[in-house]
């Protein structure tokens, strides 16, 4: 009777075949090969799961399947959304709201950044109760989980770590905006930023197949900057980097002084590069360069944005050079700190 009972991925997914046609992942042909292929093994003794059976066959990705099915997940109704009801209306209205505000960017700057700023710090509320209730399901604190369930809850906690993440960088743009950024300065040692960013990001580069290297001159001194600030930079360009350098590619940081007063900050990719005419473009808040429903990279456009506007509060200018097909190339000055000179 248990066992009937146990709850599978296909009761939480059902459907699931029909669903990533429908979002374009895979064509009606992979999905018979993967089919075919469930079935044989379902033959042998040996049964899996068609998502199994798809990423065995390099018909779909890891993180694109479980992206699909978060979203088959969240369509359903859940234990939490019917306790939390009252508190999902309020998101769903802040999030009317801020599409709102957004629409109208370039006419009401000012206002949207205002905006912004109160519509993240409202989002906190409801992220910390989701994230609780999540944290409470994986730890079995609220009842005992089967591995398939532990897996979507997983998938749900990264998730909940992208939005936090997303909430933190809109409130440092709304502070950027209304010219509330504060700049902390400090002596930094930009080789530990440097190895601390490319430790943070060798995971994402190891998935993509992208090589992520460093190059330090051995005399680079300290620099006057705010390090948090500076690390902020050096994890967007890199994540960027990654992000938009196909698999083989590469993504290299590299730290080079120049005379007696600079220290030069640079990230270059081996990626899908910039138009010429685009460059100004990319620093536009909330501005995609392939604005259409369909574009291949995702994120909100503000990570560049901030990156000048965090480079320029230290006096400095980013600089970006770039081939289209071949890659580009992000780099500024930092100031050599002054006991180092």
């Amino acid at each position: 009777m248990a066992e009937q009972n146990r709850l599978t991925p296909e009761m939480l997914v059902p459907r699931m075949g029909e669903y990533l046609i429908h979002k374009g992942l895979i064509s009606s042909e992979n999905l018979q090969k993967a089919l075919d292929y469930q079935q044989e093994a379902t033959g042998n003794g040996h049964p899996i799961l068609l998502g199994r059976a798809l990423i065995d066959l390099n018909l779909l990705e890891r993180a694109e399947l479980d992206q699909a099915v978060t979203e088959q997940i969240i369509q359903l109704r859940s234990a939490l959304q019917a306790a939390n009801r009252t508190l999902e209306r309020r998101v769903e209205e802040r999030t009317e709201e801020l599409q709102k505000a957004l629409e109208r960017v370039s006419e009401l700057s000012q206002l949207k950044a205002n905006f912004v700023s109160n519509i993240s710090h409202e989002l906190r509320t409801p992220l910390t109760h989701i994230k609780g209730y999540v944290e409470l399901l994986v730890t079995e604190s609220l009842g005992s989980i089967s591995d398939e369930q532990r897996h979507a809850l997983q998938v749900s906690q990264q998730s909940t770590g992208r939005l936090e993440a997303l909430i933190e960088d809109l409130i440092l743009f709304s502070l950027a905006s209304r010219g509330e950024l504060s700049i902390r300065y400090e002596n930094v040692d930009l080789r530990r930023l440097v190895n601390l960013s490319i430790k943070a990001y060798a995971s994402k580069a190891e998935e993509r197949s992208v090589n992520l290297n460093v190059i330090i001159d051995e005399d680079v001194p300290p620099v006057q900057a705010d390090p948090q600030k500076i690390a902020w930079v050096l994890n967007q360009l890199v994540d960027n980097g990654i992000k938009f350098t196909s698999s083989g590619g590469r993504v290299v940081v590299g730290v080079q002084r120049e005379g007696e007063n600079l220290v030069i900050v640079s990230v270059t990719d081996t990626g899908i590069g910039i138009p010429s005419n685009r460059f100004n473009d990319i620093f536009e808040p909330f501005h995609q360069l392939d604005g259409s429903s369909t574009r291949r990279y995702g994120g909100t456009g503000l990570g560049l944005s901030l990156v000048r506007q965090l480079i320029e509060a230290h006096g400095s200018m980013i600089e970006v050079q770039s081939i289209e097909g071949r890659g580009s190339t992000f780099k500024f000055p930092l100031l050599v700190a002054m006991d180092s000179k």
